[in-house]
């Protein structure tokens, strides 16, 4: 499931027992667009509504037709009408096999969700528009929202090798992904907030002997993570390693890009980790557990350190309550200073997202134009709000003047198609949504999420490999697999190799294609800087 997706699941469950007072009265003329509000409408044959048929993501909810609840209160938002035929999503695959459908039959959706590079192939045969001139005149809202630097990664992951723009990228602009704490585990320890390497591990040493959840059990987990040395990202980032959700990537090492896997700091990670596994301070089913199991031992009261989504951490503290009536507090973790690399570790941010909208190369005109209009209005962010709770009486009701969210219903629902702050997940408006969305009885818990979430902000870096297109790895699955990685670093975490066995892995994986895949990943780099 990717972020975008499960961003809105989670905000979806947060807002669905919460009230959020309704939007204030908004002049219709408003707008975040530097020029003409009606930019995108310019040029179009008549006044009347155009329809666009979309395509994105449906998880079993009804079509949208003309002049049903949803048709007309996306023409009213966004001034176009829109179609969305019922696609099964199954994963992604269902969904990309009718598209291809469509697509064959010159049928093909106006503006559509691409999914597994479809994008690529279509841009080289002219099926999709060339938007690198439309966005800027047609659609200045999604256009300026979108930073320069992302732009510059999507003309250079250009599949024509022109430079020139072929979809509209999501975009994180915030880090989201850290290290969680239980504070309230610390406190009643009698121990600060670890700063350095050497008293992190004495934080581990007492979550494990120290009885911090005062069952009278020794069951405590001071750390771990998931299967494939995943989900612990927060043990590597204190040397400086690019990760993301446990997978190694690319940053600048030694003055190069270089993938993290193969450097000095993932030697000295990977002895680091081997190390607190050989002494009882990870789980030691980290290497077996899926996300069902490390979640349920999070949940249980038993994890005194995680990694995962910082805004998320009221979420598992509520769990926690209702299995245990323990009150905690997961905080974000300032990362710890290690010896030789202090100044160094960072948690990973991609700002750069998988392609969200790609736009059909319209010989109507007047449809095309009318696409431009829809991207425009969609990325106005005074309508982020309306767009969130979708249509009265369907998606929300309004009671005592205030927005509560129905609770989904795939049996009466239209599925809602635009959640702009997912596609371009934003700090500022994520935090106003969940203070928003705050009830009192929840907001011990889910306060929690808000703080977490500001604050991490503190440890995050983009990294250099931000956008670097899988097309790297083309003829080297194996290295795109990260086959070679897993079973040296489990290996070695386990106590099953020597620390020794990773100077034999990095030569394994150059020459296994990672010198080639780190000479394509340069070339990418130097277009990118130019």
């Amino acid at each position: 499931m990717s972020w975008r997706k499960l961003s809105t699941l989670i905000l979806t469950a947060v807002l669905l027992v919460s009230v959020i007072s309704g939007c204030g009265s908004k002049n219709d003329n408003e707008t975040t667009n530097t020029g003409n509000a009606n930019a995108a409408g310019e040029g179009t044959a008549s006044d009347e509504v155009v329809d666009l048929e979309v395509w994105y993501t449906n998880l079993g909810y009804k079509p949208i037709e003309k002049g049903s609840v949803l048709y007309n209160f996306y023409k009213d938002e966004l001034g176009v009408g829109i179609i969305h035929p019922y696609v099964e999503w199954n994963g992604g695959t269902t969904y990309l096999n009718q598209l291809n459908m469509k697509i064959a039959a010159n049928e093909m959706p106006d503006l559509f969700y691409p999914q597994q590079g479809i994008e690529a192939s279509l841009a080289k045969n002219g099926a999709i528009a060339d938007l690198t001139e439309l966005l800027p005149k047609y659609a200045p809202n999604l256009w300026n929202a979108i930073p320069q630097d992302v732009w510059n990664i999507v003309k250079a992951n250009d599949p024509t090798g022109q430079g020139r723009i072929y979809y509209v990228p999501g975009v994180l602009d915030y880090g989201r992904m850290g290290g969680l704490i239980r504070t309230d585990w610390l406190e009643k320890l009698g121990l600060s907030m670890p700063k350095t390497q050497e008293e992190y591990v004495k934080v581990l040493e007492a979550f494990r002997d120290g009885d911090p959840n005062g069952n009278g059990v020794k069951d405590e987990i001071p750390t771990g993570g998931r299967e494939e040395a995943k989900w612990m990202d927060h043990l590597f980032a204190m040397y400086g390693i690019a990760m993301n959700e446990g997978k190694p990537d690319w940053d600048i090492y030694n003055g190069e890009l270089t993938y993290s896997a193969v450097t000095q700091n993932m030697k000295d990670a990977l002895a680091f980790i081997a190390d607190l596994y050989k002494r009882g301070l990870i789980d030691p089913e980290t290497l077996l557990n899926n996300k069902a199991a490390w979640d349920g031992k999070i949940d249980s009261d038993k994890v005194g350190n995680y990694y995962h989504w910082a805004e998320d951490a009221g979420g598992h503290i509520e769990k926690i309550f209702k299995n245990t009536n323990v009150k905690g507090d997961y905080a974000v973790m300032p990362i710890p200073e290690v010896p030789g690399y202090e100044g160094q570790g960072f948690y990973t941010l991609k700002k750069m997202q998988s392609p969200v909208w790609v736009v059909k190369n319209n010989k109507d005109e007047e449809k095309l134009l009318a696409t431009m209009k829809l991207l425009n209005n969609l990325y106005d962010k005074s309508k982020w709000e309306d767009l969130f709770y979708g249509a009265e009486g369907m998606h929300h009701t309004v009671k005592d003047g205030k927005k509560v969210s129905i609770a989904p219903d795939k049996s009466t629902q239209e599925n809602k198609l635009f959640q702009p702050f997912n596609d371009l997940d934003t700090l500022e408006y994520k935090s106003n949504l969940l203070k928003n969305a705050m009830s009192e009885e929840r907001e011990w818990a889910l306060g929690q999420n808000i703080r977490n979430m500001e604050e991490n902000q503190k440890y995050v870096k983009t990294i250099a490999g931000d956008g670097l297109p899988a097309s790297i790895y083309d003829g080297y699955a194996d290295i795109n697999n990260r086959t070679l990685y897993v079973e040296y670093a489990t290996k070695i975490i386990l106590g099953q190799y020597s620390i020794d066995k990773f100077d034999e892995f990095v030569k394994k994986w150059n020459e296994s294609g990672g010198e080639e895949v780190t000479k394509r990943a340069r070339e990418w780099y130097a277009k990118v800087k130019n």
